[in-house]
């Protein structure tokens, strides 16, 4: 597994969040194997923190993609929904998912004690 990036914040689902972008860890690509669908939400779709707002497929199963805060969206990142895969070799880069207009957070992790969830 690649290093947790120490500025961004983490969820117990396994997204992260940093200035409003959303993506998942590198944990969660690799527990997934190898991804080969993307369903983000819609921009201008109202998103909440702990529910579901759309769906990751990969060759063993299909996981929710759950909000990592309450916010709108406002962009989306077309170069996933066309490559997939991105989300396997650069999940914290070019593989992030959506940006949200943040409205409200909840009880992010930080680098660290995301480490011991998943250590």
């Amino acid at each position: 597994m690649s290093a947790i990036p120490p500025h961004l914040s983490y969820t117990r689902d396994h997204e992260w969040l940093l200035d409003g972008v959303v993506g998942i860890t590198a944990f969660a690509a690799s527990s997934l194997g190898d991804i080969v669908y993307v369903q983000l939400p819609d921009v201008g779709a109202a998103v909440t923190a702990g529910v579901p707002c759309g769906e990751i497929e990969s060759t063993k199963s299909v996981s929710d993609l759950v909000a990592p805060a309450d916010g709108v969206v406002v962009e989306v990142n077309p170069l996933v929904a066309a490559e997939p895969g991105l989300l396997n070799e650069d999940p914290y880069e070019r593989g992030w998912l959506f940006r949200i207009s943040v409205s409200g957070t909840p009880d992010l992790l930080d680098a660290s004690a995301y480490a011991a969830l998943v250590g």
